[in-house]
């Protein structure tokens, strides 16, 4: 199969969608494999390095959208990316459709088979290909959170751990998934006062045990996310409902009345967001205030520390990748249902529920969809 890797051209996103490594892997099995120049170069992949792998180097994204037959990607197609796109493709990436109508358009018009890295589960249905940018996204939210309480960022001028004699800044975790337990390590690290809320009972037994009174576990609901966001100086947004928009926990009043220089960090951005006031921002401009409020909403918090994202990502897609190479997406998807999860947009066809339910679209079940590939 002719697969092509073409640059990321997301604001300040460096990931590449294979490394070296992974291209060895490919020409190894037979098949070829083109990387747009200078895919890699920010974090040190060379288009030596690519080339010595077996792959041919191309001079644009649009000579690699004409030669591939499968696209390897990071982040969601640009708009100028998907204006690329053909019915012969096969599109593995981050897409996030749910709540980005114009992208779930642009791919229904592009006819391409289009799956989706987030959806993709695994045996005990976990999602393996959003888990290792979700660790880095769930350690970096405390990273992140940190440095936006220093009152230049326009935060409270708190140091998390706080010193002897003064104490710790509270930091409150929504969401006890895979951001979550990583946020709640690194909060335990800084010495912070760490709450995480969750509704799932065996997640929070699960933490206690790990962490004993170094953490409070709570039973989320109304009240108690209230009363823990409204005492919080840091809170890390970390809920998820695999493929659909992120459900709005923290409102607009609840925002208004928190503390003057709290930070609020949404990694559920990618999904819209858990926080009412959210909005995306890029690395340039990662944060902005509403009502004295800090809110951190990078859409690709793992693209700051893009080699070790690149790295643990390309683990995870690797073996997924080359079932797609060796058998076609059609069989590969037919062989594998953890595989066929991952199907959202196929030859103009809605094929995951919650992107069709989120924006009012015809659904048709993945399994049809193979018929039309």
């Amino acid at each position: 199969m002719k697969i092509g890797i073409p640059k990321e051209i997301k604001n300040h996103e460096y990931r590449v969608g294979l490394t070296p490594m992974a291209v060895l892997e490919l020409t190894h099995h037979g098949h070829d494999v083109a990387v747009e120049t200078l895919a890699g170069d920010a974090i040190g992949f060379s288009d030596e390095q690519y080339q010595a792998a077996g792959a041919q180097i191309l001079n644009t994204a649009a000579d690699v959208f004409d030669w591939a037959e499968m696209i390897v990607k990071v982040k969601e197609p640009q708009a100028v990316e998907r204006a690329m796109l053909k019915p012969e493709h096969t599109l593995f990436t981050y897409l996030h459709l749910a709540p980005d109508v114009p992208q779930t358009q642009d791919l229904i018009k592009s006819g391409a088979v289009c799956i989706a890295y987030e959806t993709v589960t695994d045996a005990r249905g976990q999602l393996p290909l959003l888990a290792p940018m979700s660790e880095v996204a769930g350690r970096m939210s405390v990273q992140a959170g940190a440095h936006s309480l220093e009152i230049a960022q326009g935060g409270r001028g708190l140091l998390l751990g706080g010193v002897p004699g003064v104490e710790a800044a509270k930091v409150v975790v929504i969401g006890a998934g895979v951001v979550g337990q990583n946020a709640v390590a690194m909060a335990v690290g800084t010495g912070a006062d760490v709450v995480v809320l969750d509704k799932n009972v065996d997640v929070l037994r699960q933490l206690d045990k790990q962490y004993g009174n170094r953490i409070k576990t709570v039973y989320s609901n109304k009240e108690a996310l209230e009363r823990h966001v409204l005492e919080a100086d840091l809170v890390v947004g970390a809920v998820l409902i695999p493929g659909a928009a992120a459900p709005k926990l923290v409102t607009r009043d609840m925002i208004s009345r928190m503390k003057k220089g709290a930070v609020l960090v949404d990694v559920a951005i990618d999904q819209g967001g858990c926080f009412e006031t959210s909005k995306a921002t890029t690395h340039a401009e990662p944060t902005y205030i509403v009502d004295g409020v800090v809110h951190y909403c990078v859409a690709n918090m793992p693209g700051a520390v893009a080699r070790t994202s690149t790295m643990a990502l390309n683990n995870a897609t690797l073996p997924f990748v080359l079932q797609l190479a060796n058998k076609g997406a059609k069989q590969a998807m037919a062989d594998n249902p953890h595989l066929l999860d991952g199907l959202n947009v196929c030859r103009g066809k809605v094929t995951y529920k919650s992107v069709a339910d989120d924006q009012n679209l015809e659904h048709v079940s993945a399994e049809d969809a193979l018929a039309l590939i």
